[in-house]
């Protein structure tokens, strides 16, 4: 599997990173993978995972792979991009670069256009909102476009002349914006670098300037991102991987600190284009509520339990970079921290009203409270519907014109579209762990492991609290009844059930 099933880059919030956490390499048992095979086909059929392309949508997008580029466009390919991924990654979204200016730092983000590809009403388009993002499985994917497109014509691949969305954004020496602009381009990515390939570059000393510049902004985001009251939460993520054998196995991810300088740059265009929208009076922006007074109090309560000493007038972000998720409290801390941030949606604004009613405007409180401050999705258009729309929105407000008509049209109903896309996803992800987590231990029930509470709940009438467990080995993380679970501390518990076909795993504690 190219990407995680928690985290596949930016589809989810770039907010939650797994730092310092050692990988942990599963495999499953040699009679396992036939179960796993036909929970994961249940389980697609169950969620209405899209299937292939219906063949008129397949045509159109051949067709378009095959054309050329005739519309004008600036021509950036002196401009030495690179693109930062996982490993076996072909569906490139995004290339990078930036440069000194004197005065601060320029970033060039270059964005694959989707939209040269795809003709608004076409059976490609239908099919595009049908499936709303890409669904990443163990076994298998399905993109949100034709791989035709997402791994080849729009694909921003090394060495290939692809059309793009290009922001041009110049910080100052504090990282903050001081301009925006974004326009089509014809531009050429130099190397499709991986993670560990970027950071060991940074680390030799061998790395290209325009990477070390990249670091350096990258770290003065997130101080401005600590300046605003955003948060990132580096908690342990599992992944599910397949191996060459078609045996699949759990990881705990050690995230590199350029994954996270890398995430920032994403970021960064995120806030330039809500800025854009918001000014321009038309877009759509992703947004998410400020954690609620109630919850903030509840994990003051699950510090203190912890053992982690959180002052009254320290602001939760502040707190962030003391915690250190190797440790086994404080990875509770951060996996009850994550519930501070639900809510993440949508609001589409600037178009006509009901009977051609006055124009939408945003409302005052449509930021992201984890990103702090307003924020839109623009960075992922192969595998997220929505950045499309935003990206033609940003092209034309930057350029002084009239957003295309096909995009007034859909705005209204994306953050809907978007909302469903998601939830499924989300579905399909956490169901595909639980399917390899009791595929991992379904012959060692009744045994032992060494585990760490991450969540507890409150006594059932039965006396017994239910709550969550991480393992030390395997990675899984699971449901886990007892009379006390002590929050954050080290226990033993007993597998008392793990079955794939119920995509269930069940721990006790005595």
């Amino acid at each position: 599997m190219s990407k995680p099933a928690h985290a596949p880059r930016a589809l989810a919030e770039p907010r939650n990173y797994g730092r310092g956490v050692p990988s942990r390499h599963l495999r499953l048992a040699p009679t396992a993978p036939d179960d796993v095979a036909d929970a994961l086909a249940s389980l697609r059929a169950e969620v209405g995972l899209p299937a292939m392309y219906p063949a008129d949508a397949r045509a159109e997008a051949e067709r378009a792979a095959r054309g050329d580029l005739k519309d004008f466009r600036q021509d950036r390919r002196d401009v030495e991009f690179v693109t930062i991924d996982p490993p076996g990654s072909k569906d490139l979204d995004q290339a990078v670069h930036v440069a000194t200016s004197g005065h601060g730092y320029v970033v060039r983000y270059a964005i694959a256009d989707v939209a040269a590809f795809v003709s608004p009403g076409g059976a490609l388009d239908t099919e595009v909102h049908r499936r709303g993002v890409t669904f990443y499985g163990p076994d298998t994917r399905s993109p949100l476009h034709p791989v035709v497109l997402s791994e080849g014509a729009a694909s921003l691949l090394p060495g290939e002349d692809r059309p793009a969305i290009l922001w041009t954004i110049a910080l100052d020496t504090y990282g903050e914006i001081s301009s925006a602009v974004v326009t089509r381009a014809v531009v050429r990515s130099r190397a499709r670098l991986t993670y560990g390939e970027a950071q060991t570059a940074l680390d030799s000393g061998t790395a290209p300037e325009p990477l070390v510049h990249l670091a350096d902004v990258g770290r003065l985001r997130q101080a401005r991102e600590r300046d605003r009251g955003g948060v990132s939460l580096p908690v342990p993520e599992q992944e599910i991987v397949r191996r060459a054998d078609g045996s699949f196995g759990l990881e705990l991810r050690r995230t590199l600190p350029v994954e996270e300088w890398n995430a920032q740059i994403s970021l960064l265009t995120g806030i330039a284009a809500a800025g854009m929208m918001r000014e321009g009076g038309v877009g759509v922006l992703r947004t998410l509520p400020p954690a609620g007074a109630g919850d903030v109090a509840r994990l003051h309560r699950c510090a203190d339990a912890l053992g982690i000493d959180w002052p009254d007038d320290v602001p939760y972000a502040d707190l962030l970079p003391r915690i250190e998720s190797r440790r086994a409290s404080h990875a509770a801390f951060l996996a009850e921290a994550t519930t501070l941030f639900r809510g993440a949606d949508y609001v589409a604004f600037g178009v006509r009203g009901p009977g051609g009613g006055p124009r939408t405007t945003p409302p005052d409180d449509a930021r992201h409270a984890a990103v702090g401050a307003p924020y839109a999705h623009v960075t992922a258009p192969l595998r997220r519907l929505v950045d499309r729309y935003g990206l033609e929105v940003c092209l034309a407000l930057s350029a002084g014109r009239d957003v295309p008509e096909w995009v007034l049209e859909a705005l209204p109903g994306l953050p809907a579209t978007m909302r469903s896309a998601a939830g499924r996803a989300s579905a399909f992800e956490r169901a595909c762990v639980d399917i390899v987590e009791a595929a991992l231990l379904a012959h060692r029930v009744g045994r032992a492991f060494d585990a760490v509470v991450v969540e507890a709940g409150e006594p059932r009438d039965d006396g017994l609290r239910r709550g969550e467990v991480l393992l030390r080995e395997p990675a899984v993380r699971a449901r886990v009844e007892g009379a006390e679970l002590p929050l954050g501390e080290r226990v033993r518990v007993t597998l008392a059930e793990a079955s794939v076909p119920e995509r269930r795993v069940r721990f006790t504690l005595p």
